[in-house]
């Protein structure tokens, strides 16, 4: 039955005296708790008047050594988290890096493990600091003010994230790693602005500008063998000081209005220019076709004269002749007045073909659109005058007397 049960003696395993009121005697409970330790690993009651002997004490000293040397052999178990390296020191000198999972390592103080998460992405800023809300709260000017190559201020604004990639390096060989790395950030960043105009730092050279910050800051950091990785760097900002900003609001919207009447003119030259380079190319081609066509024509002539040469050879008078009627009938093929020189008199014979050829004309449509009957005899149109017949037979004459001579 149990000291403490109903119906029991109420008497505590610590004291032996159930009639005692006060809290147990300390000597007593460690001289009871060796007791039952004896017991249960085996060991008897002494020849002692208190219980013990020699051979028991040394042997419950060796259990109770035991015992603390597994417990602290234990206390070298310990979990590394998924992302985390746990880096193993004997006596403060570097042993290993071991990986996430179950390890373990000789307890303290022998050996030591330091965890370090090697995936957290962290982050410093230089040249302004921020609040919770990763807004920018403030500038630091000691940070943020710099020259540049053309002596001017500019207020620049950096932002560099990193991570570890060596969990050795990284607790070894830099007292202060993230003031090592704000240190180096500041040289690297105002080499660059300084070798940069003022310009080109505010429009098109930022992307340029950070790509070569985040070069310098990762060849100085591996030259320290830091274990840092940078993984990006932001330009937060790049701005003229506050002192000088309203004048430098002017010059780049001067600036864009400059450029933007460089658009607009390089849009008229690209819709001018090909135009032009058309309309030459066209008259280009024009004036070789009027070439060729020159050129076919005068060897058309030469080789027509040629062949007129070669029968004028043959029959003079007859080829002469023919020239003559062909060369008048292309002159007067056109020609609606003409006037006819009577050799030995002294008049000229006018003779109106315009009119002869409009009074044909309603003769021959009448004729044409009203069929005369079989029965009946042809109708002569109306005879001309007198004077027309006159000039048209009298030229004829004077035709066949041409033709004569």
């Amino acid at each position: 039955m149990s000291w403490n049960e109903p119906g029991g003696d109420k008497k505590d395993p610590w004291s032996g005296r159930g009639d005692q009121k006060g809290p147990p005697d300390l000597d007593e409970a460690i001289r009871s708790l060796q007791e039952k330790l004896g017991k249960i690993f085996g060991g008897g009651q002494g020849s002692g008047g208190d219980g013990t002997s020699p051979g028991n004490s040394s042997r419950n000293l060796g259990f109770a050594a035991v015992g603390a040397v597994v417990l602290w052999g234990f206390s070298g178990f310990y979990i590394v988290d998924e992302g985390n390296h746990g880096v193993e020191t004997r006596f403060g000198k570097y042993l290993a890096t071991t990986q996430s999972g179950w390890n373990w390592h000789i307890p303290a103080p022998i050996e030591q493990v330091q965890i370090v998460n090697v995936k957290q992405q962290r982050f410093i800023e230089v040249g302004y600091r921020s609040g919770g809300s990763e807004q920018i709260t403030g500038s630091v000017p000691k940070e943020a003010l710099m020259l540049t190559k053309d002596e001017n201020y500019v207020d620049v604004r950096l932002a560099v994230q990193y991570q570890v990639k060596d969990a050795k390096d990284f607790i070894f060989n830099v007292a202060n790693p993230a003031a090592t790395l704000k240190q180096v950030t500041e040289s690297a960043q105002r080499g660059v602005i300084g070798s940069s105009t003022m310009d080109f730092v505010l429009t098109e050279g930022r992307s340029e500008i950070v790509t070569q910050i985040k070069k310098e800051i990762q060849d100085v950091m591996d030259t320290y063998k830091s274990g840092i990785q940078i993984t990006s760097v932001n330009l937060q900002d790049a701005q003229p000081p506050e002192q000088v900003q309203n004048a430098f609001e002017d010059a780049i919207k001067a600036r864009e209005d400059e450029q933007r009447l460089i658009n607009e003119a390089e849009a008229y030259s690209n819709d001018v220019v090909p135009k032009a380079r058309g309309a030459a190319a066209r008259k280009i081609q024009e004036a070789e076709g009027y070439k060729e066509q020159v050129i076919a024509q005068a060897e058309g002539e030469t080789n027509r004269f040629t062949k007129l040469l070669t029968e004028y050879t043959k029959a003079p008078d007859v080829t002469r002749k023919r020239i003559y009627i062909e060369a008048m009938e292309s002159v007067l093929a056109q020609t609606n007045t003409v006037l006819v020189d009577v050799k030995g008199g002294n008049n000229l014979l006018y003779l109106p073909l315009d009119k002869i050829m409009q009074r044909q004309s309603p003769v021959q449509a009448s004729s044409t659109s009203t069929p005369q009957s079989s029965n009946e005899p042809p109708q002569s149109s109306q005879p001309q005058s007198t004077v027309e017949e006159g000039v048209v037979d009298h030229s004829s004459i004077r035709g066949r007397d041409a033709r004569g001579r």
